[in-house]
């Protein structure tokens, strides 16, 4: 894979991720907080495990630290918390990126998971599993937000190709 592509991917990993947020604008603070059903709770919780887990492996792909956890859902008491914290994420994963080679995406990352595996792979296929991991979890919380009328409409890869100048 080539920096080219993985820029790319990550422009719709951030619109994609920016659709789910704006519809989220429409929920009340007890919506957003509420059970939902979801695998993290509530519609905060699975977005701040989205942004947890992009934190993460930015630290373990940049520095090699393998943070122990994800930062709680305690830690982003509203939306408009989430979001200047999302967006401050975004500009260090974008940093991070614009250093990148073509030749650094072969390198092996060896890492930690947060129950302490150890693993290794390409920085390319760890990079390709970070917008994978939101897509999943994008896609269950646009079911919520749907269910509760505030739709962020589709959230496809190929969209935001179409929509791309």
């Amino acid at each position: 894979m080539k920096k080219a592509e993985i820029l790319m991917l990550f422009d719709y990993n951030d619109w994609a991720s920016r659709r789910i947020q704006d519809a989220a604008e429409g929920l009340s603070q007890e919506q957003f907080t509420a059970p939902a059903g979801l695998n993290y709770g509530s519609l905060r919780g699975t977005l701040v495990h989205i942004l947890g887990a992009e934190m993460v492996w930015r630290m373990r792909c940049q520095e090699g630290v393998s943070p122990p956890s994800l930062p709680g859902e305690d830690a982003f008491p509203t939306l408009a918390v989430l979001r200047e914290r999302w967006s401050e994420a975004e500009q260090a994963m974008r940093a991070y990126l614009a250093s990148l080679t073509d030749d650094d995406l072969q390198r092996t990352i060896h890492y930690r998971t947060t129950k302490g595996v150890q693993g290794q792979n390409p920085l390319w296929q760890l990079l390709l599993h970070v917008v994978n991991h939101g897509t999943q979890h994008r896609a269950e919380a646009a079911i919520t937000l749907t269910q509760h009328g505030c739709s962020p409409g589709d959230v496809d890869l190929i969209v935001f190709l179409r929509e791309r100048p």
